[in-house]
């Protein structure tokens, strides 16, 4: 049976599209909404460069909004980062976006959950969180937002300073709250989703996955980078300015050096900005496909993806992945062991 989380927003797998800066446009979203999960429009969805004018930004997003609604009937998830590297400015347009467009779902992450969760309650809208820690969800439900994603460390992107992976992150969440969980972090096909709902979470988060779909608007080259990975093509770094996960490249490694000589924040983050006079290092690595200079945002599942596929592609292989293992457990459960 469907878990409940899935029924109540409308979806027919339990499979929802993290919420990936720079990687997600409206073709993306409504392409995994129309084949049953939940799309999620990301930080600075459909662009090609940073939109710094306020009311540039909501008329962009209103704009993303409507292809998705034009593509699809079905329900989707919009993204708002309450970040340093966006500002509040750029928070509150996001939300207020969210409110005026009257998307069934937001997905908050980064920042405190009683930042927005009343006015998007007020106005109707479902409110996921995403934490990294037992903590944190449990101050995610007392600020009553309606489920959280536990953001394990194999995720890509920024994660929890806690470092813990999903197979104790998730368990132990779902023990901590009353509230649906949601599974993240290194899941790609069928057996990470089994993990996940066997952990007692009600869907899982896929984002890395989606990032090698044919409807994805990032660089043909960092998808074929995804597909050539191998288990050891991710490396984490930030531990003074922000744990994330990337693609191992020539930034990430210089990082990593300069975090082992004990480089200050400064100094770090003097590094990440130091490239272009044009675009920052995620624009130059997921759109514009610089391998080895870009910061590009990689699960550590990436290694166990080997080809490019369709949204709908995607969920459906995942699916029936997920259905013949647990098939094979509820068989394995039905017999009575050797005899004789």
């Amino acid at each position: 049976m469907l878990p409940e989380l899935c029924r109540h927003l409308g979806m027919t797998v339990p499979i929802i599209q993290a919420p990936m800066n720079w990687a997600t446009d409206a073709r993306l979203v409504a392409a995994v909404s129309a084949a049953g999960g939940l799309g999620t429009l990301g930080p600075n969805a459909g662009l090609r460069r940073p939109i710094r004018d306020p009311a540039a930004v909501s008329r962009h997003f209103a704009d993303q909004i409507g292809r998705i609604r034009a593509l699809t009937d079905r329900p989707f998830a919009f993204n708002v980062p309450i970040a340093k590297d966006t500002g509040e400015v750029f928070s509150d347009v996001m939300a207020n976006v969210a409110i005026e467009q009257q998307v069934p779902v937001a997905i908050v992450v980064s920042g405190g959950p009683a930042v927005y969760t009343d006015r998007f309650k007020k106005a109707g809208i479902f409110v996921i969180h995403a934490v990294s820690s037992v903590l944190h969800a449990r101050k995610a439900e007392a600020a009553g937002v309606d489920a959280v994603v536990a953001e394990a460390f194999e995720a890509g992107g920024h994660s929890g300073h806690a470092e813990l992976s999903m197979s104790v992150l998730v368990p132990q969440i779902v023990d901590a709250v009353r509230i649906p969980v949601i599974a993240a972090g290194g899941i790609v096909d069928g057996r990470g989703l089994v993990m996940g709902l066997a952990a007692g979470a009600q869907a899982v988060y896929m984002g890395t996955r989606f990032m090698a779909a044919i409807e994805s608007p990032i660089d043909d080259r960092v998808k074929a980078a995804i597909v050539a990975a191998n288990d050891t093509a991710t490396m984490s770094w930030g531990r003074q300015i922000g744990v994330a996960r990337t693609l191992a490249n020539a930034f990430t490694r210089h990082i990593r050096t300069l975090e082992v000589e004990g480089a200050s924040p400064e100094t770090l983050f003097g590094a990440i900005n130091d490239y272009s006079a044009h675009v920052n290092r995620r624009v130059g690595g997921l759109i514009e496909g610089d391998l080895e200079q870009g910061e590009i945002y990689l699960g550590a599942g990436a290694g166990m993806i080997d080809r490019l596929a369709s949204a709908a592609d995607i969920i459906e292989t995942t699916m029936a992945q997920a259905r013949a293992i647990i098939a094979g457990l509820a068989s394995l459960a039905e017999t009575n062991g050797p005899t004789g």
